[in-house]
């Protein structure tokens, strides 16, 4: 049996090992900064404001905010930001986060520009994934009305079969070009719409490996049943089953629904029963060959994953796992995970910087609300600096 590689998420010599000084500083600054929920909140809406009044301030967020959780601007920018993150085996996923007009002409230019995404990631050896959200490629009320059962007029099934065109343009690139993809989860009220044309996608080009990944957000009470039925399914039409659990990201907009139009709330009782179903997910995802991206920052679930990898005797460098977290936060999970020789991908958001605010926005909210999450990555940081200035000191 293989020797289980040493983990600790406390090795901040590997955690940082790619940031400078100067660059410990500045996260030290942003991580301060949204430390603080009034300052986060107002500096975000100040952005905002000074976007929308075309103040110059774009350099500033490019130095920043922007600057931490985003690749860059363009495609090439960021493939920059991932050659860096692959001198430490950390590996990336370009991830267009520009919210299109909801047209046909912004879902042809969004189509376009993740299969070019795909196209540059497939000449490189440290891009192994696509990814898209449904709602980029097309219409989100046609696809709530196909999950209501409601009749499509005419031209709505004309604009969903440009959907399917779509989406299977992106999963047939991934496909010939010797990539994954990844199909992300959205709001409830239209995920079985997206999840059929994922499940679509994998019948067609997850014959001989896994190449399309369905996202399911275990904040959800019934996604584990969901994704342990569709499992059952991939097995009897006998393709490969990809999944990437991820806890979830809309649980507020989901209950406000919930409760405005009567209908059972969709989200977890508590965050322990997302866990209990997060950790039952990766497992039972493990234990039955699913191919695993585990799409996560808390640092318990990486353990419990890399613990079942050992006692499945399954290689840390299985083609079968992947662990993935978001550009700019976890880097003590992501690295050192890299470092112990596991299989680490970082979602690399990129897009011109005025159309990525709603993404900084949340990303933002995002550090305040997850328990925790900003105030341990401001302790990282701080501890991190205190440990090279000791090291300095005592030379």
């Amino acid at each position: 049996m293989p020797v289980k590689p040493k983990i600790s998420f406390e090795n901040l010599e590997v955690a940082f090992a790619s940031k400078s000084d100067a660059e410990l500083r500045k996260m030290y600054l942003i991580f301060a900064t949204l430390n603080n929920n009034l300052i986060s909140e107002l500096g975000i809406g100040l952005a905002n404001l000074a976007f929308k009044l075309r103040f110059p301030v774009k350099g500033i967020m490019k130095k920043t905010m922007f600057g931490h959780f985003c690749g860059g601007e363009t495609i090439s920018e960021s493939i920059e930001a991932s050659r860096k993150l692959a001198e430490y085996g950390v590996h990336s996923i370009l991830d267009l986060s520009v919210e299109g007009k909801g047209d046909e002409k912004s879902f042809n230019q969004t189509t376009d520009e993740i299969f070019q995404t795909i196209i540059e990631s497939s000449k490189t050896n440290f891009m192994p994934f696509g990814v898209f959200k449904t709602t980029g490629l097309g219409d989100f009320h046609i696809m709530e009305k196909i999950q209501s059962g409601k009749t499509l007029s005419d031209q709505e099934k004309e604009a969903f079969e440009r959907v399917k065109i779509r989406v299977n343009r992106l999963c047939k690139a991934a496909h010939d070009l010797g990539l994954k993809i990844l199909v992300d989860a959205e709001d409830s009220w239209y995920q079985n719409t997206i999840d059929d044309l994922a499940y679509e996608m994998m019948e067609k080009y997850n014959r001989e490996r896994c190449v399309v990944y369905n996202t399911y957000q275990m904040y959800r009470h019934d996604s584990l049943e969901r994704l342990k039925k569709a499992h059952q399914v991939a097995v009897e039409k006998g393709y490969h089953f990809g999944v990437k659990p991820v806890r979830g990201a809309y649980m507020e907009k989901e209950r406000e629904r919930a409760e405005e139009m009567g209908y059972p709330d969709p989200i977890q009782p508590n965050k322990e029963a997302t866990d209990r179903d997060y950790d039952a997910a990766i497992e039972y995802s493990l234990r039955n060959g699913i191919a695993l991206v585990c799409a996560t920052h808390n640092e318990k679930s990486c353990l419990k994953l890399t613990e079942w990898m050992d006692e499945c005797d399954i290689h840390p460098k299985s083609d079968l796992v992947y662990f993935s977290q978001l550009y700019g936060m976890s880097d003590n999970i992501s690295f050192n995970l890299a470092k112990a020789g596991y299989n680490v991908v970082k979602y690399l958001p990129y897009g011109p910087v005025e159309k990525v605010m709603p993404y900084l926005t949340r990303r933002a909210a995002e550090n305040t609300s997850i328990a925790g999450q900003s105030s341990r990555e401001f302790e990282l940081v701080r501890r991190e600096i205190k440990r090279r200035k000791e090291g300095k000191n005592s030379r």
